[in-house]
């Protein structure tokens, strides 16, 4: 298990804390955590404000492809797909990679990308439909925390039955200061777990997880 970012070339996200903060209320946090139009193709105030493909996932695939020496034929899976962007890109920067993905959005699968119409299951994290070490590889980004502390060790022990090797890689919100956390507790509409680092490997710990983790500290 090691810390690392393997989201380290993703674009830094333009968030307005402040402007999020004032505007929202119970039934924002409420309508979010539905994962429908609103959350990925509403307004900001919901969440992604337009959740669109614009081929920022294709340096993350290619690192993760590297990370783990994935070739053709080897089997992955996004847990927490949304609208298969990563699975497309994986798909693209490893030609016959079998990349598949997981969501519990069903309006996010009824709104993915075509190259991916097939391999996106509706499902969630507690109970993954897959045999046992069934992936060459995992990745979860943002998507975990969505659960309680309880449903995180769960999640976490499913995906370290389904994956070969500890090839996994899980990303969550976290802060590293008291500042830092006021600034993800003004932005935050979806987690309902969070930490610090520390707490996070208590949790992994706990889970008896074998692979690699970073987090997602928001920044205003």
């Amino acid at each position: 298990m090691a810390e690392i970012n393997l989201l380290r070339r993703y674009p830094a996200a333009k968030r307005n804390v402040k402007k999020r903060f004032q505007a929202k209320t119970e039934d924002h946090v409420r309508i979010s955590r539905e994962y429908g139009f609103d959350y990925f193709d509403g307004s900001r105030e919901y969440g992604y404000g337009g959740y669109r493909y614009d081929g920022r996932w294709l340096p993350i695939a290619e690192d993760l492809i590297a990370h783990w020496g994935l070739k053709p034929g080897m089997r992955a899976l996004d847990i927490g797909c949304a609208k298969g962007f990563l699975v497309k890109d994986l798909m693209k920067a490893c030609p016959d990679l079998d990349a598949f993905g997981l969501d519990i959005s069903e309006y996010a699968l009824m709104h993915c990308e075509s190259e991916v119409v097939g391999r996106l299951h509706l499902g969630n994290a507690l109970k993954l439909p897959f045999p046992d070490k069934s992936f060459d590889a995992i990745v979860c980004i943002n998507a975990i925390h969505n659960l309680d502390r309880a449903q995180c060790i769960n999640a976490i022990g499913e995906i370290e039955r389904v994956v070969r090797d500890g090839k996994a890689y899980i990303q969550v919100d976290s802060y590293r200061t008291p500042e830092e956390r006021e600034l993800f507790l003004d932005w935050v509409l979806t987690a309902n777990t969070h930490d610090y680092p520390d707490g996070w490997r208590k949790i992994f710990a706990e889970a008896g997880y074998t692979g690699d983790y970073y987090w997602t500290f928001i920044n205003g």
